[in-house]
C-alpha cells in the first residue's frame, strides 16, 4: 500500500511549525488513540499512521531528509520497521523488541502508557501469577545487526542459542517465551528471558532506523571539478560519482545498501554526506594560482 504524505496525514502544510506539528498530533493522537475506540481496527491504522508521521516531521533530521528524499529516506521509522515494537516468530523462536522502555516496558505498549497517562484513559490489565522475568545481554559487530546472526546465551546454568534477526539496533530485546523463572504456582507460566542485544559502534558508519549515514571528504579541487570516490558500506566498496561543482554538506543517496526494514529483505539507503576541505599551508605557487582565480572571478572571465 503506498503511503501518504506525512504533511497531509497530519493535516498541515510543509512549511508548519514545530510547534503546529505537535498540536495537529496531539489532536488527532487524542481522536484515534485505541483505548478511546477498542476494536476499531480504521482508528487503530490511523493512530499508526499519525504517530509514524509525528516522530519523522518532529525530528529536525528526519523531516530534513523525508523532504528531500520522500518515504525512502525515513525508512525504518515508526511503522517502515517491522521490529518496532512488535514481535513475530522464526522457527518457534519468538522475537520482541523493547525500546528502552526499562522493565515496566516489557510486554506493553509504551506510547499506550505515555498518551494515556497524559489524557486519563487507558491502563493495563492485570497479569496472571506467573514466573520471574530474567533479563540478559549479547554484544555484536555493527555488521551482524545489518545481516542477522547467531549467539549463545548462558541463564542458569543452561546455554541457550538466540537467533539474532537482520535489521535489530542496539538497545533492542529479544523475548524468549517460557525461559524464564518457575511459576511460584503449580498451574503458573513460566516467565520470560529478555535478551538485550547490544550494537558495538562501527569506525565510519552510523544508522538511524533503516538508514546507514557516513561522511566522506573530499578536496576542494575534487568538488569544483568532479570526481570518483570509494564510499565504504556494509556491503564493501561501492564507486560512487560526485559531479563538478558539488558544495560541502550535499549528501548522496546508495539505495538499498542500507538496513532490512521488511520481511522480504527491502533495504532502506545508505546516504553520504559530502564535506569539502579547504587546504591550509599553501604553497606560494598554490597561493598565486588560488589569487588567480579569484581575480578572474571578479573580471567575469569565467561567465563569458
Amino acid at each position: 500500500m503506498t503511503k501518504r504524505d506525512y504533511y497531509e496525514v497530519l493535516g498541515v502544510s510543509k512549511n508548519a511549525s514545530d510547534d503546529e506539528i505537535k498540536k495537529a498530533y496531539r489532536k488527532l493522537a487524542i481522536k484515534y488513540h485505541p483505548d478511546k475506540n477498542p476494536g476499531n481496527k480504521e482508528a487503530e491504522e490511523k493512530f499508526k499512521e499519525v504517530s509514524e508521521a509525528h516522530e519523522v516531521l518532529s525530528d529536525k533530521q528526519k523531516r530534513a531528509r523525508y523532504d528531500q528524499f520522500g518515504h525512502a529516506g525515513v525508512n525504518g521509522g515508526a511503522s517502515g520497521n517491522p521490529f518496532s515494537g512488535g514481535g513475530f516468530n522464526f522457527n518457534g523462536q519468538e522475537f520482541h523488541f523493547d525500546f528502552g522502555g526499562g522493565a515496566g516496558g516489557m510486554g506493553g505498549d509504551p506510547l499506550s502508557d505515555i498518551i494515556g497517562a497524559m489524557f486519563g484513559f487507558g491502563g493495563g490489565q492485570r497479569r496472571p501469577r506467573r514466573g520471574a522475568d530474567y533479563r540478559t545481554q549479547v554484544t555484536i559487530d555493527f555488521k551482524d545487526a545489518i545481516f542477522g546472526t547467531d549467539k549463545s546465551v548462558t541463564v542458569s546454568g543452561k546455554t541457550i542459542k538466540v537467533k539474532i534477526p537482520a535489521g535489530i539496533d542496539d538497545g533492542q530485546a529479544i523475548r524468549l517465551r517460557g525461559r524464564g523463572g518457575e511459576a511460584p504456582e503449580k498451574d503458573g507460566e513460566k516467565g520470560d528471558l529478555y535478551v538485550v542485544v547490544r550494537v558495538r559502534p562501527h569506525k565510519s558508519l552510523t544508522r538511524e532506523g533503516a538508514i546507514i549515514l557516513s561522511e566522506e571528504k573530499i578536496s576542494m579541487v575534487d568538488a569544483a571539478l568532479g570526481t570518483e570516490i570509494e564510499i565504504e558500506t556494509v556491503d564493501g566498496k561501492v564507486t560512487m560519482k560526485i559531479p563538478a561543482g558539488t558544495q560541502s554538506g550535499t549528501p548522496f543517496k546508495l539505495s538499498g545498501h542500507g538496513v532490512p526494514f521488511r520481511a522480504d529483505g527491502d533495504r532502506g539507503p545508505h546516504i553520504v554526506t559530502i564535506i569539502v576541505e579547504t587546504p591550509k599551508n599553501l604553497t606560494k605557487k598554490q597561493k598565486e594560482l588560488l589569487e588567480e582565480f579569484k581575480n578572474s572571478k571578479k573580471h567575469g572571465l569565467f561567465n563569458r
